[in-house]
């Protein structure tokens, strides 16, 4: 039998990059899977290619994290379909602040990036959790290494996911009860706001390098969606309120 035979999967940001590689694995070891986003034709395409790599049933949802009725409107899309939801990840996040000091940040660019973030986290952890009380379940939350270093220019952004993190905790202290688990990971992976970021700060991306003790940055597929596989299967049953940093060896706590 297959990891996540029989359970259900709601990943948001599921279009492209990290949640359409969780998306990927988790479709591979058994699990239905809902993808969210804002563009309707990365969805449709991240759904066709997640059908042809992992198989079984896939369902794309339109919306935005940021609105709360586009929130709802996906959990219910899943419960209509699958009658469950068994797992979320909360991958989408804007970033529109980067290299950017705390005194020049805009309202515009502070709330699109918590708003996403840390909003849209919240709002379908709520969303999930009256599904998730009778039966248990993994929510899994994204945070970052800006929030845990303090990287200059950087400040909206890990104020965002140290946010999460904190929700996080304390939602795995409030939920435990219920076997909803609550866990982050931290990743470090190319995608494509990362080789964007590449592009725009070379020498810090180049630093960035230097401090990871593997030396290379992530493969979303092959390096962090096995560990949201991990978390979102009975193997982590008793691991919730942690962070994971799948970053090569670049924060060691």
């Amino acid at each position: 039998m297959k990891s996540l035979e029989g359970k259900v999967a709601l990943i948001t940001g599921g279009g492209q990059g990290i949640g359409m590689a969780i998306a990927r694995a988790m479709a591979e070891v058994g699990a239905s899977v809902v993808i969210t986003g804002r563009t309707a034709d990365k969805l449709i395409a991240a759904a066709k290619k997640i059908r042809k790599w992992g198989g079984g049933e896939v369902l794309s949802v339109i919306g935005d994290v940021r609105n709360r009725r586009d929130v709802e409107h996906a959990v219910a899309a899943t419960v209509e379909k699958f009658g469950r939801v068994d797992i979320l990840v909360n991958n989408a996040q804007i970033m529109m602040q980067a290299g950017q000091s705390i005194e020049d940040t805009s309202d515009e660019e502070m709330m699109a990036t918590l708003q996403s973030g840390l909003l849209g986290t919240l709002y379908f952890m709520q969303g999930v959790f009256p599904h998730m009380q009778q039966n248990g379940g993994s929510i899994i939350n994204f945070a970052s290494r800006h929030g845990v270093v303090g990287d200059a220019g950087m400040g909206v952004y890990a104020m965002t996911k140290e946010a999460i993190r904190g929700l996080s905790r304390v939602a795995a202290r409030e939920w435990g009860p219920h076997n909803v688990r609550v866990n982050v990971i931290s990743p470090v992976a190319a995608s494509a706001a990362s080789l964007e970021f590449v592009r725009q700060y070379p020498e810090k991306a180049r630093h960035y390098l230097s401090q990871m003790a593997l030396g290379r940055p992530g493969n979303a597929y092959r390096d962090i969606a096995p560990i949201a596989v991990f978390l979102g299967g009975n193997q982590s049953r008793y691991l919730t309120g942690q962070i994971l940093n799948a970053d090569g060896g670049q924060v060691m706590l």
